[in-house]
């Protein structure tokens, strides 16, 4: 079968073998051919005189709607879909919060300093820790819960105070987050708004929402109750995978809804059911960004985390081993091929939130109430699929894949102790010019941008190679440990002066702060940079890439970045092109409004120098 390339040469090598098996990589050489509407935007549905697509000669739609209005509705849609996902998730981990609070599914507070961190932002005077985490959880729902015209109170105690004034200024403060997201589909809808500014607005005030309460309080409140990321080394790629033991697959993004399940693994009489079957004892896998999530926070975890073992699009290969035993999915990053692999091998797959339900999947409604239960009958699960695949599945497992040494745990948090509580050593080397300036490369993994992880990696050296630290979040981060660009060994493709720093601090060129969430403690870090400098984040050396973007989650990561007035490179247009306006507005005149501004750019090369480019005058304003 034909199959496309991946920066990660063991894993095609890998999947070259299996002949029998269709994955991800093999479909992609039939979806080659790209509706042109759909790739500019220009493609409206939302009626039956539809679809209406805009041509020179018919330059508006059935309705009257034009190129900008359609563009810019669509663009507002689909961040309003990716901001929806990211408020599910610190939703259900709030709400996991307080069940932990109200003494509900036995998981204990492993950071009782990061509650008391929020509780005092919030204002929240509480010794009981219990009372405590049900006050941060409330606090955190009711503003999810606001209506549109009231607005969210949190935004003002976790944003940078200039930022946080830009905002206001600009009138893009969002009122209640669920609302927002609610309001931009109506406004959306047929014969409803056709103001492309005030979409674009809309989509600010929802870029705001996603990066304050979907990534930063997420990782807040996950650090709560699984405990802080601590820097420490570890294994990645298929290695991680121990035949020996009943491997449970996670897939996708809400860490929390398997704190009891982490802690309940290690009980010695669940190993002893492990045993009794002829396994050693059982592992959890990681795989998407929940694994990254895993990694991050591994350091708590050890005797039941067996490692990091690819991103998205590995996870179908992951599978194809017949080492995983189980797959237990908790939410997206569960692409639905991974259901036809999952059945040739024979692996069983659970879901435990309603939202991610696959096809073929076993449903068992998450609550924190029930986490005893739940855990049981997983275990139950993996031991009856252990059983009954052993012995009928060949295990093919590549031990030469991935890496043993990739540098992880790094967070706003242990990257400032790691540099003796605080930034001025990497304030420093910056200004010594011995780093050049940081770049976030971040984001999903996709099959396009010149294949699996292709640009991603080939970027990332490029960056490095010229004296720019690169931080990584998301999917992206599972391509570039694969290949080995989070080990120290990676420092020797770093420019002289990186390279010297890396050597010197025992460091990668490339920190892995971990899942696509993590996208808000980069946030939280650039905020603590811009504090300790005295100015406004847009002044920073600093910029963003999410090269290979896949879904609207990511987008809503980017109209972040845009709203924080930082520079977010693409290399695949987010389906604005049909729209002069829209591109304009995006790619020029943000600059004089947030700060920010979209750069779109497909050649490696090219996106590195304008990256670059801009880091340097940052410097020179700096006077650095």
């Amino acid at each position: 079968m034909s199959m496309c390339q991946s920066a990660d040469c063991k894993l095609c090598e890998f999947l070259s073998t299996k002949e029998d098996v269709e994955t991800s990589f093999n479909r992609v050489e039939s979806q080659k051919s790209k509706c042109k509407f759909g790739k500019e935007g220009t493609c409206c549905k939302l009626c039956s005189n539809g679809p209406c697509k805009i041509t020179p000669k018919s330059p508006r739609g059935v309705c009257g709607a034009d190129a900008d209005t359609i563009v810019s509705r669509n663009f507002l849609r689909a961040i309003a879909a990716g901001s929806a996902c990211y408020l599910h998730v610190v939703e259900t981990t709030a709400r996991n919060l307080k069940s932990i609070g109200e003494g509900k599914g036995s998981v204990k507070i492993k950071s009782p300093e990061t509650l008391d961190k929020l509780a005092k932002l919030f204002d929240i005077v509480e010794k009981d820790v219990n009372k405590k985490s049900i006050k941060v959880a409330d606090a955190v729902l009711n503003d999810l819960y606001k209506p549109k015209f009231e607005k969210m109170e949190l935004v003002k105690k976790l944003a940078y105070a200039p930022r946080y004034k830009k905002w206001e200024n600009l009138e893009i403060l969002p009122g209640g987050a669920k609302s927002e997201v609610f309001d931009a589909i109506v406004k959306t809808s047929t014969n409803l708004n056709s103001d492309p500014i005030d979409m674009l607005f809309n989509a600010l005030s929802l870029g705001i929402t996603t990066g304050i309460y979907g990534l930063v309080l997420t990782n807040l409140l996950n650090d709560v109750i699984l405990g802080v990321p601590v820097i420490r080394q570890a294994k990645v790629g298929f290695r991680v995978i121990d035949e020996d033991y009943i491997n449970i697959m996670i897939t996708g993004h809400q860490h929390s809804d398997i704190a009891h399940l982490q802690d309940k693994l290690i009980a010695e009489d669940v190993k002893s059911k492990a045993i009794a079957v002829g396994a050693k004892g059982f592992k959890l896998v990681g795989c998407t960004c929940v694994g990254q999530d895993l990694q991050l926070r591994g350091e708590h975890y050890k005797e039941i985390f067996s490692g990091h073992a690819g991103n998205n699009y590995t996870s179908e290969a992951v599978l194809a081993t017949g080492g995983i035993d189980l797959v237990v999915s908790e939410f997206n990053c569960t692409i639905p091929g991974l259901e036809l692999v999952a059945e040739q091998f024979k692996v069983k797959t659970l879901c435990i939130d309603a939202v991610a339900k696959k096809r073929n999947a076993d449903y068992i409604n998450f609550d924190m109430a029930n986490a005893e239960d739940i855990s049981d009958k997983i275990i139950t699960e993996a031991i009856e699929s252990y059983t009954n695949r052993r012995g009928v599945i060949k295990i093919d497992i590549p031990k030469d894949h991935g890496h043993d040494d990739v540098v992880t745990g790094v967070s706003e948090g242990s990257l400032k102790e790691f540099l003796g509580g605080t930034w001025k050593p990497l304030v420093d080397l910056i200004v010594q010019g011995k780093i050049k300036g940081i770049a976030g490369v971040v984001g999903c993994s996709s099959l396009t941008g010149k294949g699996h992880d292709v640009f991603t990696v080939e970027l990332t050296k490029e960056l490095i190679k010229r004296d720019i630290l690169v931080l990584s979040a998301g999917c992206s981060s599972g391509g570039l440990e694969n290949v080995g660009l989070i080990s120290p060994g990676a420092a020797e493709l770093a420019g002289d002066s990186l390279k010297e720093v890396c050597k010197a601090l025992g460091i990668p060129p490339v920190l892995n702060f971990g899942p696509c969430l993590a996208i808000g403690r980069l946030e939280m870090v650039a905020t603590e940079l811009a504090e300790y400098l005295g100015v406004d984040i847009p002044k920073l050396p600093l910029v963003l890439s999410a090269p290979q973007w896949l879904e609207e989650q990511a987008l809503a990561d980017a109209v972040f970045g845009l709203s924080l007035g930082l520079p977010v490179h693409v290399a695949i247009s987010p389906f604005i092109d049909g729209s002069a306006l829209v591109t304009k507005v995006l790619k020029e005149d943000l600059v004089y409004i947030t700060g920010g501004k979209l750069i779109v750019e497909d050649d490696v090369v090219k996106a590195a120098d304008e990256l670059e480019k801009i880091i340097e005058n940052r410097r020179t304003e700096l006077n650095i």
